[in-house]
């Protein structure tokens, strides 16, 4: 499954520039493993040690926070949408 992946500003460094890249799998956690087969790093700022999603990062696949759904076991359809998006806080 091809999946479009939304890479936040920060996270840009680790694609060359792009806002946008493909990636393949299945279910979430496919689609981290393929990003990070292509582009190497990237999956360190979106994962911890454990391998869980950090606190400090939201996932989206099709406007469903991941964190509600199946977490890295959520489904990513052909086509779907992932976007990555990193916690602001400030005050």
């Amino acid at each position: 499954m091809s999946v479009n992946v939304r890479i936040p500003t920060i996270l840009r460094t680790y694609t060359g520039g792009q806002a946008e890249v493909s990636a393949e799998g299945s279910t979430l956690a496919e689609v981290l493993a393929d990003l990070e087969k292509n582009h190497a790093g990237i999956s360190a700022r979106v994962l911890d040690d454990a391998g869980k999603l950090r606190r400090f990062v939201n996932v989206y696949v099709n406007d469903d926070d991941v964190r509600f759904e199946q977490g890295l076991e959520t489904p990513t359809p052909d086509g779907a949408g992932v976007s990555i998006i990193p916690a602001v806080a400030g005050g």
